[in-house]
């Protein structure tokens, strides 16, 4: 005899199949969030916008993006995990949001397994920039005097916990030379204070410092991208000098970890379609972003390398586990 419940349970599935599969194919049919885990204003916010504008023109549907900073990132990304995985509550994040916070604070969920990335709009890059007075011209050349003067020179990190502070310290670590960290409260402190001659180093925002490239109290050395910047070529990665090192900030859309490979590929395809026009990839490399639009294999590649990075900057910054 063929048991009642089995049959109600495996109609229930096949039901809930179909629906599931219904509402990935006509996505988006209502307005779609996203949430940012910055403030209104600055890179993130800034691709994220453009990026909605273009998908609500192209599905004719509100994108409303919803800025919810806080607690590193574990504000919005416990929101989107939570949510109901179909697509209609998304983020735009840098990696770092999802990669490294877990490594340095407290959570009660584990962004990295509970969200899966779908494809970029931009990587910012980060830039040396140190002191002009101080005379060195290379990452290769700071290095040396850094040798030279150990516990001497010190570097302004724009908060802590964060790539302006664990990558110049992953660095130091793998050269081993010694250099003091001197926290700011935000990046265009710390610019300041490098140009008043406090702080000898600082790695920033490619698409900040590109505008003061020309400043004389201060010299642009090398970018921390794996390849070299389209809109600044003639500025070698550190990666020249010390090989396998980079850090950038992959900003991009993630979605709850069910959510269905339909609709994970549609909005895929239509942000990569967006970044590849020739409008946005020259109004990206401009500001010293490297045009995103990366296959899903690729954003595993990134994911893979930068989920290391940001694990051994921890250890080399000696940050306790949380």
């Amino acid at each position: 005899m063929i048991d009642r419940r089995m049959v109600l349970a495996a109609f229930a599935a096949m039901s809930l199949c179909s629906v599931s599969a219904q509402a990935a194919t006509d996505w988006p049919n209502r307005q779609v969030t996203v949430i940012v885990p910055t403030g209104a204003g600055g890179n993130t916010d800034m691709m994220a916008r453009l990026a909605a504008q273009h998908l609500a023109a192209k599905f004719g549907q509100p994108f409303v993006v919803e800025n919810k900073p806080g607690a590193g990132g574990a504000l919005a990304s416990g929101a989107v995990a939570h949510s109901t995985p179909d697509g209609y509550t998304i983020m735009f994040t840098p990696n770092s949001m999802i990669l490294l916070t877990p490594l340095v604070q407290k959570m009660s969920f584990d962004p990295d397994k509970e969200l899966k990335p779908v494809t970029n709009v931009g990587t910012g890059s980060q830039v040396v920039a140190v002191k002009r007075s101080l005379g060195v011209n290379t990452i290769a050349e700071f290095i040396a005097y850094a040798k030279a003067h150990p516990g001497k020179l010190n570097f302004a990190a724009a908060g802590t916990h964060n790539i302006s502070d664990l990558a110049p310290t992953l660095l130091f670590k793998q050269t081993g030379v010694n250099v003091v960290m001197v926290p700011s409260r935000s990046e265009p402190q710390a610019i300041t204070d490098l140009k008043a001659g406090n702080v000898d180093f600082y790695f920033g925002n490619t698409s900040v410092l590109l505008a003061q490239k020309d400043d004389p109290a201060l010299k642009l050395i090398a970018v921390g991208t794996a390849k070299r910047v389209p809109a600044a070529p003639d500025i070698p990665t550190v990666g020249e000098t010390v090989p396998g090192f980079s850090f950038a900030s992959w900003n991009g859309f993630m979605v709850p970890a069910r959510t269905p490979d339909d609709v994970v590929d549609k909005l895929r395809n239509e942000v990569t379609a967006f970044v590849k026009t020739p409008e946005m990839q020259q109004r990206l490399a401009k500001l010293g972003i490297i045009p995103g639009g990366e296959s899903k294999e690729e954003v595993a590649k990134v994911f893979a390398h930068d989920r290391q990075a940001f694990a051994d900057a921890v250890k080399a910054a000696g940050i306790p586990k949380p």
